[in-house]
C-alpha cells in the first residue's frame, strides 16, 4: 500500500476510520475518503466520475446501509437497495477506470441461517439467510458474485472479505440502530447510573456470535489489500463464539451493573449460531486476531464513557 492512492469509501465511520488509520501507517501516498452527503454512491452518475477523477489505485469499499435486527426489519427494502446498488455501480467505475484492486468487505449475514460451524467460506451458498437480515446479507452477497464475474471477464483485481461482527471505539451507540455490543454497554451503564435494577434485553441470550474488535479487523483488511489476490471469499474473525446471555453478563460486570438483565423471548434471536472459520486469513495473508474479548469490552467501554455525549446519536 506504500506510495499508493487509496481510496475509502465509509471512511468515515465506524470500521472505515480505523481502516484509513491504517492505510495511513502504510504511508501510502494519498487517501481519498468520500462522503455520503457529496458523493451518493447509489446514483451511478455520482459514482462513475468520482472514480475517473480520483483515479485511485486500490479502492477499500466499506459503505454501507447497516444495523442491529431492529433496523433490519424497519429496513429491509432500503438495506438492500443501498448496499447492492452501491457495490455494483462502484465495481463498475472501478472497472472502467482500471482500478489496480478492489477490495469489498462483504458480511456473515450471508451465510445460511442453518449452517454448520465453524463456517467455512464454501457454505456460503449452502441455505438461506436468517431471516431478519436476509435481505441485506444477499444484497452484499451479490457483491460477490459480481466481484468474481468481473475478475473471469475483465481480469479485475477484486477481493472479497467476510467480517464477523464487529464492536470498538467509535461505534454506533444509537439504541434504535445498533448492534448488540454497543447497545448492551449503554443500557448497562445508564441503569447503574440511574440506579436501575434491570435492563431488557432482545431475545432469548441463547443465541451466540463471534465477535472482532475492530482495530484488528481493519489490520485484517489492510493485510489483505497487500497480500492477497485470489477470488475466493476470506473470513475475518477470531473463530470464537460466546452466548449473547454470556456476553451481557460480562458487559454488566465490566460497567458494574448488578442488577437483573431481563430477556424478551418475543423478539427474534436472529440467527441461532455464528462462529467462522479463520483458517484461510492466516493462510493466505497472515492475520490473526490479538485483541480478546474481555480486552475489547474494556477498551469500547472506556472509549464510551469518553465520548458518549457525542457517540449516542451516531449513525454508522
Amino acid at each position: 500500500m506504500k506510495g499508493k492512492r487509496i481510496m475509502v469509501t465509509g471512511g468515515s465511520g465506524f470500521l472505515g476510520s480505523h481502516v484509513v488509520e491504517q492505510c495511513r501507517k502504510r504511508r501510502c501516498a494519498e487517501l481519498i475518503v468520500p462522503r455520503s452527503h457529496v458523493y451518493d454512491l447509489r446514483d451511478p452518475s455520482v459514482a462513475f466520475p468520482l472514480v475517473k477523477t480520483a483515479k485511485p489505485d486500490i479502492i477499500i469499499h466499506l459503505a454501507a446501509s447497516v444495523g442491529g435486527i431492529e433496523a433490519n426489519l424497519k429496513n429491509p427494502g432500503a438495506f438492500f437497495y443501498d448496499n447492492a446498488a452501491m457495490g455494483i455501480h462502484l465495481l463498475e467505475a472501478a472497472r472502467l477506470a482500471h482500478v489496480e484492486k478492489v477490495v469489498i468487505c462483504g458480511t456473515i449475514c450471508s451465510y445460511p441461517k442453518h449452517g454448520v460451524l465453524p463456517l467455512k467460506e464454501e457454505a456460503l451458498w449452502d441455505g438461506y439467510p436468517e431471516e431478519t437480515n436476509a435481505p441485506y446479507g444477499l444484497a452484499k452477497k451479490m457483491l460477490l458474485v459480481q466481484s468474481q464475474a468481473y475478475r473471469e471477464q475483465y481480469g479485475l483485481n477484486s477481493i472479497y472479505l467476510l467480517p464477523v461482527n464487529l464492536y470498538g471505539p467509535r461505534d454506533n451507540f444509537d439504541l434504535e440502530s445498533s448492534h448488540v455490543i454497543p447497545a448492551l454497554i449503554r443500557k448497562c451503564l445508564e441503569a447503574k447510573e440511574q440506579n436501575r435494577d434491570e435492563i431488557h434485553a432482545w431475545g432469548s441470550g441463547k443465541a451466540t456470535r463471534e465477535f472482532l474488535f475492530v482495530e484488528d479487523a481493519a489490520e485484517a483488511i489492510a493485510l489483505a489489500a497487500e497480500k492477497y489476490d485470489g477470488g475466493d471469499p476470506v473470513n475475518i474473525g477470531t473463530g470464537v463464539e460466546i452466548s449473547i446471555r454470556a456476553l451481557a453478563e460480562t458487559i454488566a460486570g465490566q460497567v458494574g451493573f448488578t442488577g437483573k438483565i431481563v430477556w424478551d423471548p418475543s423478539k427474534p434471536d436472529g440467527q441461532p449460531r455464528r462462529c467462522l472459520d479463520v483458517s484461510k486469513s492466516k493462510l493466505l495473508f497472515g492475520f490473526e486476531s490479538r485483541t480478546t474479548l474481555e480486552e475489547g469490552l474494556q477498551k469500547t467501554i472506556a472509549w464510551y464513557k469518553r465520548n458518549r455525549s457525542t457517540s449516542s446519536d451516531r449513525k454508522t
